[in-house]
């Protein structure tokens, strides 16, 4: 048996996985993001800590059976924050989130001290990295930078709560802009651009490796496991959702309609292409790398605009956008969904979120569709982004995270993409089931046995009818971008 972790922006994870594949539990807790100022994006690892409490408990009620005979932990999680210690392993302040947009000219100002950045760490300098967070830090909270001794990401410090180990992994570091993401392995140079050295790191291990082992207090007031409990590697969110649908293979990929929105192709080699905000990281398999394009808001637009315009929740939002009959999709709003910032393609943490062209004639299925349109429009640009060799062609796209529940949305993507895309089952458990067949590899399992393809749901193929349409909208979409990209600095 394995337990896998994911620790997301919105709730903490846990599922418990049989060495036959079958999900046999899964408990949840919610999480609360903090924004105090414009920009800013944090949470208390505290409240970490006490969502992985109660979601222990929960599978401990349960499934207390299945839980004593966990073997290995794997862990998943939100990527990019910066979670400061302190000499004694004390937090220092809130997390910076990845979706915190303070670092603006701390990014211009790495990107001129390391001419080489995108080079080495595959990616531009952005404020959703880990690096910019501690210049700002260094300027802004010079007190508290003097006392960092150890930067974790947020899942690297539930692995440190539970073991007493400071460990990172491959595709979670890539991340931060303080790795050679081809040598896989920390850069001097970086870590010196931003006042730190590997001293303030963790130690690397791959995503399938052991990194550590659960301390034994825990295990016995959890009822987790009956002996020695391995914690492997883990990895990022989004190559942890790979692994969890078997997308680890060269040109295998997913689009993710989560909190962010991802489009994600795995690959065998370095393939940076940082010009365009298209993100090279490591995959959590040794010798794997992936390409990433990433928006800030997807299925949080959604549920911005649920919340705004009164809907019930956010499947009734999607209903009524539904509701609008193909021939009167042209003269809906349009809608950018920059309400964070933007990471693929346009790299600016000042865009906003903009609703256009309302009239008398538009009521909320009209807003609902130029909403769920508009994330998907930032999707396709972000797909755009990506550059496969002619020996690695798109092999498959799948659709994964909580937005796949919807069909029509899915329909929809497939439309403006023009691609096949692929519904598996189980594939909203994407993130906290990776972590544990992470666990279940680290356990001495082959890939061939642990990553396989969960069973197909239905498959969504592109419709060429009203292919125009959504052509013409995309590009005044394209256009409005564009208009407005000065007015919003």
């Amino acid at each position: 048996m394995y337990l896998g972790l994911d620790l997301g922006t919105s709730e903490l994870k846990a599922l418990l996985l049989a060495d036959d594949h079958r999900i046999v539990g899964v408990a949840r807790a919610a999480l609360t993001v903090e924004r105090p100022q414009p920009l800013w994006s944090e949470q208390a690892p505290g409240q970490w800590w006490q969502a992985l409490e109660q979601v222990t408990a929960d599978l401990r009620a349960a499934h207390g059976e299945a839980l004593s005979a966990v073997r290995a932990i794997g862990l998943s999680g939100q990527m990019h924050g910066a979670t400061l210690l302190d000499a004694a392993g004390e937090v220092l302040r809130p997390a910076i989130l990845w979706n915190d947009g303070r670092s603006g000219a701390q990014c211009e100002a790495l990107a001129r001290a390391v001419p080489r950045l995108g080079e080495i760490a595959g990616n531009l300098a952005m404020p959703g990295f880990t690096a910019p967070k501690l210049l700002w830090v260094r300027e802004h909270e010079p007190d508290v930078f003097k006392r960092v001794a150890r930067v974790l990401l947020p899942k690297d410090w539930l692995r440190f709560m539970l073991s007493g180990e400071a460990v990172s992994e491959m595709s979670d570091a890539a991340g931060t802009l303080w790795l050679d993401v081809g040598a896989r392995d920390w850069s001097d140079e970086l870590l010196a651009a931003t006042g730190l050295t590997r001293d303030h790191m963790p130690r690397l291990v791959e995503g399938s490796e052991v990194s550590a082992r659960l301390k034994p207090e825990l295990a016995a007031r959890w009822g987790v496991g009956s002996g020695t409990v391995l914690i492997a590697g883990g990895a990022g969110d989004n190559a942890a959702s790979a692994v969890g649908m078997g997308l680890v293979e060269p040109g295998q990929g997913f689009v993710s309609l989560g909190t962010s929105g991802v489009v994600f192709v795995s690959t065998d080699r370095f393939l940076p292409n940082p010009a365009q905000a298209m993100h090279a990281f490591c995959h959590a398999l040794p010798k794997r790398w992936h390409q990433m394009s990433v928006m800030l808001s997807a299925a949080s637009a959604v549920s911005w605009a649920a919340k705004t315009f009164k809907f019930a929740d956010e499947a009734a939002l999607l209903e009524a956008a539904a509701s609008v009959p193909t021939d009167q999709r042209a003269r809906c709003p349009l809608f950018l969904p920059y309400l964070s910032g933007e990471r693929s393609p346009h790299n600016n943490p000042n865009a906003q979120g903009v609703l256009f062209g309302l009239t008398h004639a538009h009521g909320p299925a009209e807003i609902a569709y130029a909403v769920v349109e508009g994330v998907s429009f930032g999707l396709r640009d972000g797909f755009d982004t990506l550059r496969l060799p002619a020996d690695m062609p798109l092999r498959e796209i799948a659709l994964v995270g909580g937005g796949a529940r919807s069909v029509w949305w899915g329909q929809l993507l497939a439309d403006i993409f023009q691609v096949p895309l692929t519904l598996y089952a189980g594939s909203e458990t994407g993130g906290a089931l990776g972590a544990a067949r992470l666990a279940w590899l680290a356990d001495g399992g082959a890939v061939a046995e642990v990553c396989t393809l969960p069973p197909v749901k239905q498959q969504l193929l592109p419709s060429s009818e009203g292919a125009d349409g959504h052509k013409t909208r995309h590009a005044r979409f394209q256009v409005l971008y564009m208009a407005l990209r000065d007015q919003f600095r």
